[in-house]
C-alpha cells in the first residue's frame, strides 16, 4: 500500500497535470465561453423582451453545450446578463425598433 508521502506526490502530480491541459488549451476554453454568453445573453433577451416569455422559460432554451452559462434577468434595463463565472460575461438589452443589441466588448 502506498505511504502518504506518494499519495500527496500523485496528488500534486495530477492537479498539476489538469493544469498544464487547461493552460494549454485556455484560449479554446475562453473562446468558447464567449461565444456561448454572446449567443445566451441574445438569445434570452429576445426571449424575455421581444418574446415576453418568463425567464425561467428562456432557459430551457439554451443549447446542451451551455450548462455553465449562467442567465440573469435585468428588467429595469430590459437587458439580460450571460456570464460563465471567472471567463466571460456578456449583455444583450432590448432596444424598440432594433429588438435585442450586445453591448460592447469591455
Amino acid at each position: 500500500m502506498p505511504g502518504r508521502r506518494t499519495i500527496i506526490y500523485l496528488t500534486l502530480v495530477l492537479i498539476l497535470s489538469l493544469l498544464a491541459v487547461l493552460g494549454w488549451h485556455w484560449s479554446g476554453v475562453r473562446g468558447q465561453a464567449e461565444l456561448g454568453t454572446a449567443y445566451g445573453a441574445r438569445l434570452a433577451c429576445s426571449c424575455r423582451y421581444v418574446e415576453g416569455r418568463a425567464m425561467g422559460s428562456c432557459e430551457d432554451d439554451k443549447e446542451p453545450g451551455m450548462a455553465l452559462v449562467t442567465l440573469t434577468d435585468r428588467p429595469e434595463d430590459k437587458a439580460v446578463e450571460a456570464r460563465v463565472p471567472l471567463i466571460a460575461a456578456r449583455t444583450a438589452r432590448y432596444r424598440p425598433g432594433w429588438g435585442c443589441l450586445l453591448d460592447p466588448v469591455r
